[in-house]
């Protein structure tokens, strides 16, 4: 495969809405759809094949030349006039293997992702922590890139980001952005965002929180009154909490507890799900918004499943809601049918009691 078969492929996959490509030796490229891989009509490719579609990707990058150092990298890619794509390239068995995601030109609006409208007003805060999480593939790039959109649109702000690499590439509208890529304008994410503290900014987005000394540094900034918006590989909200907890010593826990329900103000969660009509995702969205009942369970561990209780009895006045919450309100609307919303569902003995009651 050359580079210009390799530029069709990427074309094809923007037309097909495919989220990713895979490029593998031994196996035809695959593109995943709708949750779903289907395998193209091509051949498997060949280690000189993957080589060079790997040579192509790095020709945009300052590491060309350099590929035979190469075990994993995760960089951009960019197809001008048609999108671009984060690429994460690394060795099968001695060969490139290639993994593509696709990232669209326009950055579109939470109504046009199916976001619920509260992600605005967490977007219109003006200090503390916000986490977008999530499994991988399930938007929260997407979601994230839209929330510093909507800052741009209606904030006059200097936001920062931190990324690796670079994903969505952002127009100063009423904002001024200054994006940073890790490995190519700075070392690390934790020693970009120190720097950060020192370059005037109103919003710090920090790519993803990979380890402790970019947790730390995250929520320094948030203490010292910045707005830090980031992502984390969990699952919903309660993990979540879980998760930054584990990133400190065990003798540190009532403090980090403690400073956690001080700066954390939100976390959404995401989890897409097939459409009733078979031909898109739509996203579940869990959404905590932490009031003082909150920080009183984020700071005592013995009171963190409360934390559920809180988000369903919050959506009123909170705009708070539950995954199994909004699955029942998709279902309701008829953008999902009854079969995926009980898989989806935490709880589908409940969410078929609650049908039942209708």
């Amino acid at each position: 495969m050359d580079a210009e078969m390799f530029k069709k492929l990427l074309i094809t996959a923007i037309h097909k809405n495919a989220s990713d490509i895979h490029l593998q030796v031994g196996a035809n490229p695959l593109f995943r759809i709708n949750g779903e891989l289907a395998e193209l009509k091509y051949h498997p490719l060949t280690p000189a094949e993957t080589q060079a579609i790997v040579d192509e990707i790095l020709s945009q990058t300052i590491i060309q030349g350099s590929a035979l150092s190469i075990s994993e990298l995760d960089v951009a890619y960019s197809l001008p006039g048609h999108g671009r794509f984060r690429a994460n390239i690394y060795r099968q068995r001695g060969s490139f293997n290639i993994v593509l995601r696709t990232i669209p030109i326009s950055i579109k609006s939470f109504s046009e992702l199916n976001l619920p409208p509260v992600l605005e007003k967490i977007s219109s805060l003006r200090r503390g922590l916000v986490l977008v999480v999530g499994a991988t593939g399930n938007g929260k790039s997407t979601t994230l890139a839209s929330m510093i959109e909507y800052i741009n649109n209606t904030r006059r702000a200097h936001i920062i980001t931190i990324e690796e690499p670079i994903e969505y590439l952002f127009v100063n509208a009423k904002s001024a952005i200054s994006q940073r890529e890790v490995g190519t304008d700075t070392p690390s994410y934790s020693r970009a965002t120190v720097a950060a503290m020192r370059q005037d900014p109103d919003v710090i987005y920090v790519g993803e929180m990979r380890d402790a000394e970019t947790v730390e540094t995250s929520i320094k900034a948030a203490e010292t009154g910045h707005l830090v918006i980031s992502s984390l590989h969990t699952m919903d909200s309660i993990s979540t909490i879980a998760r930054l907890v584990a990133f400190y010593p065990a003798d540190q826990e009532a403090n980090i507890r403690k400073r956690l329900s001080n700066c954390l103000v939100a976390v959404i969660a995401l989890r897409l799900i097939p459409q009733s009509d078979h031909i898109g995702m739509i996203p579940v969205v869990e959404v905590l918004r932490v009031t003082r009942g909150i920080q009183d369970c984020i700071c005592d561990s013995a009171k963190t499943n409360d934390i559920l209780s809180y988000m369903e009895k919050g959506t009123d006045m909170y705009g708070m809601q539950t995954f199994d919450q909004h699955i029942l309100s998709l279902l309701r609307a008829g953008k999902i049918n009854l079969e995926t919303a009980k898989q989806a569902a935490n709880k589908p003995d409940e969410l078929e009691r609650s049908l039942m009651l209708e």
